[in-house]
């Protein structure tokens, strides 16, 4: 899956330290990144035409260290790249590079000021939070709760299209854990509310993190309950349907929860 970097090592510890030679510089603009259009590695801090401003330390793999930095074009060597095109073409490292930046990114933007009495927040020098000097809020990285549901019928897999957005594959239920419930309470609404199908024995499958929507990602399966008749949700889902093991696709890359859990119910019945 996407975090699965190995034997590279990711660090998300917050030590600020100055960049040096090897320190790469992240760009966002909008859900585009600036990266090599040959390696998909983000440039240099040393390649960049205007090296002044601030460079925000965000994490480490290996001993190479990222830093978030004001966008800039024209760089030699490196284009403007959607983390759609990325998704499709880098290697993984890059990719899960990208998308932690992105969901660091992303807060950063979302929390120049604050919530409370509208001040503008600064950084803290000793720990990865936001603060703000005049009523005293701390705010620390928001990340969202989502689950990925598997819902199985003997050797049927439930299968579904998104109403909406570019990406057009079959893929598993999916949802955000709302206030006041559990992720299991989660899997049960979720398949409710886009199917009106009930589901029973509920497990944990496994999890990873998902920059892109800045959440975590939680994988179960479950076994219907009760009849298999789909009332579908038509502002959420174009599709879904009940799938064979065999017609279960193989999954569309190697960096998905998603894909991974088709492959896994897919194996199941093949062995």
């Amino acid at each position: 899956m996407v975090q699965d970097i190995a034997p590279s090592v990711f660090s998300n510890a917050y030590t600020p330290w100055p960049p040096d030679e090897r320190s790469r510089a992240v760009m966002f603009r909008g859900k585009s990144m600036i990266v090599s259009e040959q390696t998909w590695n983000v440039p240099l801090i040393s390649e960049l035409p205007e090296q002044k401003g601030s460079f925000r330390y965000l994490f480490s793999i290996d001993s190479v260290r990222y830093y978030l930095a004001a966008y800039q074009e024209k760089i030699p060597g490196y284009a403007l790249h959607s983390l759609y095109e990325i998704r499709a073409a880098a290697p993984r490292k890059e990719l899960f590079a990208a998308y932690t930046a992105y969901h660091l990114y992303t807060w950063y933007e979302n929390h120049r000021f604050c919530g409370k009495c509208g001040g503008k927040t600064v950084h803290d020098d000793h720990q990865r939070m936001l603060y703000c000097p005049a009523c005293q809020l701390q705010v620390f990285p928001t990340i969202s709760p989502a689950v990925i549901i598997g819902v199985t019928n003997g050797e049927r897999l439930l299968l579904s299209k998104y109403a909406h957005g570019s990406y057009s594959h079959y893929a598993l239920l999916a949802g955000f854990t709302e206030i006041g419930e559990t992720v299991e309470e989660t899997v049960r609404r979720e398949v409710r509310e886009e199917t009106g199908l009930e589901v029973q024995n509920i497990r944990y499958w496994g999890s990873q993190p998902w920059g892109c929507d800045c959440g975590v990602l939680m994988g179960f399966f479950c076994d219907l309950k009760g009849s298999d008749r789909i009332h579908i949700d038509e502002t959420e889902l174009a599709v879904a349907e009940w799938k064979n093991w065999k017609e279960v696709p193989d999954g569309i890359d190697d960096v998905s929860l998603t894909s991974e859990m088709m492959r896994t119910f897919r194996k199941q019945w093949m062995q």
